[in-house]
């Protein structure tokens, strides 16, 4: 048999985007992590807000612990039971989850949204985006920013990015200018009134 990690390529292995989504990209995990955000820390309540099975769930927490996202605590003696606290590792992924959230939102009119992220203190509506910490500028611009090697990167990581940066010189031909790609339809929040 042969196993997932072996069809695996070096740089995959290597790159941030792959080794993150081995932590956090199994379905449960994003929703009870998403949960954990929203104050839940008990056994039960995630299986209730969740409708997941105890032995997913028990897999699901489990590697999240072991991951270091959870710490699992005891709250109670007789009989001893546990809650599953966000370490600051597993706080971090907050804004991960905010910007997937706002992903799923801008593919939706503003009525059809069953979730929406607000201001604690307003209640008014916001729109999350990413940006760079220095400039502030928004990085969904993918002609303005891109991926690069970094200093750690194996051979093959750095040749896909060599690779990519001689395609995105190269000119356009007749067929690409002809067909442009079709741009995402982004939905505003409804303003407040």
């Amino acid at each position: 048999m042969v196993t997932l990690a072996s069809r695996i390529r070096l740089e995959d292995r290597e790159c941030p985007l792959s080794t993150t989504v081995q932590h956090v990209g199994e379905w449960w995990t994003l929703l009870i992590l998403h949960d954990a955000f929203d104050g839940y820390t008990r056994f039960d309540q995630f299986q209730e807000s969740l409708g997941i099975s105890s032995s997913m769930l028990t897999t699901r927490l489990r590697t999240l612990v072991a991951d270091g996202l959870l710490e699992r605590r005891p709250y109670q003696t007789n009989p001893v039971r546990h809650e599953y606290v966000l370490t600051d590792l597993g706080r971090s992924l907050r804004p991960v989850i905010v910007a997937l959230a706002a992903w799923g939102n801008s593919r939706l009119a503003p009525e059809e949204r069953s979730m929406i992220l607000v201001d604690a203190q307003t209640g008014e509506e916001v729109e999350p985006v990413v940006v760079d910490a220095l400039t502030g500028r928004r990085l969904d611009d993918s002609d303005a920013y891109s991926f690069t090697a970094g200093p750690a990167a194996s051979d093959g990581m750095r040749a896909r990015y060599t690779h990519r940066s001689q395609v995105s010189e190269q000119p356009a031909g007749p067929a690409d200018r002809a067909h442009p790609a079709p741009m995402a339809a982004h939905h505003q929040p409804a303003a407040a009134g």
